[in-house]
């Protein structure tokens, strides 16, 4: 099997400087708006805005392959540039609706964080930028050595698909278990290291009390976030990877996905409770991304625009089931 990539050192400067504008930009309109309770219209224009982004970035990048790029770039085997480029696109594209799916999870776990701590409405979107900035470096940084180990080990890939497929099918058969985050062993771990008060103070990560520095309740938060990213990325970097090998596009597609998903959270946190089955979906998905990557054993490429449909018609399937049957107790 064969890696090749679409990426180029003008390739990553573009994406770089997107990324970085992007984010300046949302810095920028943190500190302008304030500490606040984020809108359910403020939710959906941001997320509206982080989806196009990616859209027009996935737009840009089949154009440049489609018109731009040497055809003597384009290993024979892959086609001309019309395919190659709809090929990448398409790749693109699904690697993002993968990811976005499987960080629906992440949000479920940010309310449960926020719940605990009663954290206030107008402190959540301070620490998810940061959690969010915090994760998009892990990422980058996870998809760096998954690229390299896949190039060295191409046995990793079956490896992922096992790991998956065991995932999935755990989530389909697990059940929902009281979680005492008094006892996590981040939170312990991290008051061992930093003296910690119990008040917030405004939106302070650090105070200064009598010449000592003390950790907040919300940095406490910061850090249970950042690494619940860390965990949750141990399965939807391996899933991105069974959509395509290519670290570009598999960097791309999750870093774009990430950056939306403060957005995201403030769009579906309330209406979390409702998506009941959305659990199963996701396991589902998690399912035939590990059967897809076990299969290249035997040399058979699941088409990328079939993935892609699979993968929504589960997710937009399982979100509607739950609103037709809702749980007891729920209104439909």
């Amino acid at each position: 099997m064969t890696h090749v990539s679409i990426g180029s050192p003008t390739l990553y400067l573009v994406f770089g400087i997107v990324v970085s504008i992007m984010i300046l930009i949302d810095m920028f309109a943190l500190k302008a708006s304030g500490d606040h309770k984020v809108s359910a219209k403020e939710a959906v224009i941001w997320t509206l805005i982080w989806i196009t982004v990616a859209l027009i970035f996935d737009l840009g990048l089949w154009a440049y392959i489609k018109y731009m790029l040497p055809a003597e770039n384009i290993p024979a085997a892959l086609g001309d540039n019309n395919s190659y480029a709809l090929d990448k696109a398409l790749e693109f594209l699904t690697g993002y609706v993968v990811e976005k799916s499987l960080s629906i999870d992440n949000i479920f776990i940010f309310l449960l964080i926020f719940s605990y701590f009663k954290v206030p409405n107008i402190y959540q979107r301070r620490v998810l930028v940061y959690g969010v900035l915090a994760a998009v470096f892990l990422r980058v940084v996870m998809i760096l050595i998954g690229s390299y180990l896949i190039s060295k080990f191409e046995w990793i890939l079956y490896l992922f698909g096992a790991f998956l497929l065991f995932t999935g099918i755990k989530m389909c058969f697990g059940h929902e278990e009281e979680v005492d985050l008094s006892q996590n062993k981040i939170v312990k771990i991290t008051k061992k290291f930093f003296k910690t008060t119990d008040d917030y103070h405004k939106e302070h990560f650090f105070i200064l009390k009598d010449g000592i520095k003390y950790a907040t309740p919300l940095f406490l938060v910061l850090v249970l976030i950042t690494i619940s990213d860390i965990i949750f990325a141990v399965d939807s970097v391996p899933a991105v990877f069974a959509v395509t090998t290519d670290p570009f596009i598999v960097m791309t597609s999750n870093v774009f996905a990430i950056l939306g998903l403060r957005a995201m959270y403030f769009l579906l946190a309330d209406m979390a409770e409702r998506f009941h089955l959305l659990q199963y979906g996701l396991a589902i998905i998690l399912i035939f991304i590990g059967i897809k990557m076990l299969i290249l054993y035997f040399d058979y490429h699941f088409p990328t625009a079939l993935s892609l449909s699979v993968i929504l018609g589960t997710l937009i399937g399982s979100i509607v089931l739950s609103l037709l049957f809702p749980k007891k107790g729920q209104a439909a």
